[in-house]
């Protein structure tokens, strides 16, 4: 049984935290939302005023179990209890443990790991890693793409965060996105000519790079540029590309890993493997979690050239314990079946809206990670304006969703541990907002809200 917004929050102790009034706390580049979250269950995010929202963007892309899922709540009161934090360079078990299952989990050459606390940091060691391993310091990303905000993961990402700060690292380039809707590059059918497009931003690579190319960084979607999917085979001519200068492959699973689009690992279903892979929100649920994974080989030959990469919570217990947790949920409740099963219908709903309503221009993604994408066909009325008003009203009738992409995409990722009868109240909800917007769009009223 749903909550309904009064017994959803009993027991809500107070009403006097108000959005407007956080003066101490600083900006960091996004708008609060206008609530305040007092305490959250499962896939749903309970306000201060006593309001349930279907927290459909997982808290940060991450929570692919839900929130205080009793497995991490576990795994935390016990790590907390027993072995939460040691030196950097001493072993523990939970450390060893989550190695050992993720070298289980992938294909081979990928068999050593090491774990931080956040993507950027993963990013930004993988990046280094390649530069050793290479012996070279030219890194290759996409246009559009989101790897981190230390200095090398965010020299590698074109979405945003690289102006205000002065110079990026020097040495990096960028390919352009993979948007067939923005693509110049077509077949005779119109249809998009992926193959010459990526084809074409390497020459311009070849041509400005001074020949030290390391790596290449890439997300098999694009989540943050728009939840923008790679098609079948680019990951596989990346690969080419890579092998044809010497490079390396990292694949930056963010949001994509465990399960989350509907294989353990994104770069499953195109049959390659990376030469370093990155893990970081799906690892931990929701908890500051990161890992790189890399061959026998790179990581002998990193440590030759005494590669160093050393944090305060670098392979920390607790963490590591956490992760464990959900690998070992994520297998045991075959979560990655489930996926699949709620992806298509999660898609096949979005479907339904685009055809019913004119503003929504495009549905896309794999499994649970999808984007449906706004535009205005009206004079005066922005792609933002009709987003922000369908933002509005989702919420109100208790439903969040994460706008991406300057604030035209939604990012429709629930938990996989979603229920169906949470998935059909999403979609009603989704819906509902879509049939209000619709109704004031006829009477011009949107841009007024």
């Amino acid at each position: 049984m749903l909550p309904t917004t009064d017994d959803a929050c009993e027991g809500s102790t107070s009403t006097t935290f108000d959005p407007r009034n956080a003066r101490n706390l600083m900006r960091f580049g996004l708008p609060f939302t206008p609530f305040v979250v007092e305490r959250a269950q499962g896939c749903y995010l309970y306000t201060v005023e006593r309001h349930a929202l279907l927290d459909w963007s997982s808290g940060q892309l991450a929570g692919i179990l839900g929130h205080s899922h009793p497995r991490i709540i576990d795994a935390v009161c016990s790590a907390s209890a027993t072995l939460s934090h040691i030196g950097s360079a001493q072993l523990c078990p939970s450390v060893m443990k989550l190695a050992q299952k993720l070298s289980e989990l992938l294909p081979e050459p990928l068999s050593k790991s090491m774990f931080l606390s956040t993507g950027s940091e993963a990013c930004e060691a993988a990046i280094r890693m390649a530069k050793a391993y290479t012996g070279k310091w030219e890194i290759v990303g996409l246009g559009s793409s989101w790897h981190g905000m230390t200095s090398g993961s965010l020299s590698a990402q074109y979405h945003s965060g690289r102006k205000g700060h002065g110079p990026t690292m020097p040495g990096n380039y960028m390919l352009p996105a993979p948007n067939p809707a923005k693509s110049p590059f077509k077949n005779a059918d119109g249809s998009w000519n992926w193959q010459d497009e990526l084809d074409y931003g390497w020459s311009l690579v070849d041509q400005g790079c001074c020949g030290s190319l390391a790596a290449v960084v890439i997300e098999p979607i694009l989540s943050s540029g728009g939840m923008l999917s790679l098609p079948k085979g680019y990951l596989v001519a990346m690969k080419k590309h890579c092998e044809k200068r010497n490079m390396l492959l990292i694949v930056d699973e963010a949001q994509t890993a465990l399960g989350r689009t509907g294989t353990m690992f994104a770069f499953e279903q195109e049959g390659i493997v990376p030469d370093i892979l990155v893990l970081s929100k799906t690892l931990g649920a929701g908890f500051p979690l990161s890992a790189i994974i890399t061959s026998e080989d790179v990581a002998q030959r990193c440590d030759e050239l005494d590669f160093f990469f050393c944090t305060t919570h670098v392979n920390d217990p607790l963490p590591a314990s956490v992760g464990l947790a959900v690998l070992e949920t994520v297998i045991r409740d075959d979560l990655v079946s489930r996926a699949r099963v709620v992806g298509e219908t999660l898609f096949q709903g979005l479907e339904n809206l685009e055809c019913k309503y004119s503003f929504i221009r495009d549905v896309r993604g794999r499994g649970m990670l999808l984007g449906l994408e706004v535009a205005s066909k009206i004079e005066g009325v922005t792609d933002q304006t009709i987003a922000s008003a369908l933002s509005q009203k989702m919420t109100e009738l208790g439903l969040w969703l994460n706008l991406t992409t300057h604030g035209r995409v939604f990012r429709v990722a629930p938990p996989l541990t979603v229920s169906d009868a949470e998935v059909a109240e999403g979609l009603r909800i989704m819906e509902k907002a879509c049939n209000l917007v619709a109704y004031e769009l006829e009477y011009r009223a949107v841009p007024h809200l």
